[in-house]
């Protein structure tokens, strides 16, 4: 029995994945599809997309905070954005097959662990440390939930933010406002998941939505799936892993 395909939603952090087992495909469309390489970083997703397993599922992934994968590398990370960019290029095809091996070879999760964190670290220090505006526009989004405009971190200065804009697509992948509706997304689904009993209204309205409508639109720029049809989608049944606190 062929797997369910499984939505993936934005959520503002890039992943290194491996994958350890069968091959997995992402779709393009509704019926084309490309095989994610076996060892990848997952750029920014400004969309959800399609992922579907071909057979055993064994994939061992590290996580990076929105501005935390600038650290490791000196090409622009808009260039990552909404692919699957094979591991050896980012970091040129010697360094990238020692390190796939190594997370092949490695006996368990915790071995895997010590050979990323090794790896990371040697390229910590050949890397420009991330702007600092950057870095607190970043923690601030998420600290708010979204919920603060882009112009009131910045104290309203027009110069301030053509430059954010443009650190933020080097550094992040996508801009401060992409980056803002989806630290909001993050907080609505986990209300989604673990106060279902709350009204939509009610939870457009915690969330500081302007009305519903407004809340229906980004919900389903970033999900693909309206608020009502959310919980009963089995292809959400990944990403709900995410947010429930079950």
């Amino acid at each position: 029995m062929e797997a369910e395909k499984q939505r993936v939603l934005p959520d503002g952090s890039l992943e290194m994945a491996f994958i350890l087992a069968d091959d997995v495909k992402r779709y393009t469309s509704e019926s084309e599809y490309t095989i994610q390489p076996r060892a990848m970083i997952i750029g920014q997703i400004t969309e959800p997309y399609f992922v579907q397993p071909a057979g055993e599922v064994l994939s061992f992934s590290v996580s990076f905070y929105p501005y935390g994968f600038a650290n490791f590398v000196d090409k622009s990370i808009s260039e990552l954005a909404n692919n699957d960019t094979p591991l050896q290029e980012v970091f040129g095809e010697q360094e990238a097959s020692a390190l796939e091996r190594q997370i092949v070879e490695a006996k368990d999760t915790a071995g895997r662990i010590k050979v990323v964190e090794a790896f990371l670290l040697g390229k910590l220090a050949e890397s420009a440390t991330i702007d600092r505006v950057v870095k607190s526009t970043v923690d601030c989004l998420f600290e708010t939930q979204g919920r603060q405009s882009i112009s009131k971190v910045l104290n309203e200065q027009p110069t301030s933010r053509r430059n954010l804009e443009r650190k933020f697509r080097q550094q992040v992948g996508m801009s401060p406002k992409q980056l803002s509706k989806v630290a909001r997304l993050q907080a609505v689904l986990e209300t989604l998941l673990n106060k279902g009993s709350e009204s939509l209204t009610q939870i457009a309205y915690e969330n500081d939505y302007y009305d519903q409508a407004h809340f229906n639109k980004d919900f389903k720029e970033f999900t693909g799936n309206k608020p009502k049809s959310f919980l009963k989608d089995e292809q959400m049944l990944l990403s709900t892993l995410f947010y429930s606190k079950d």
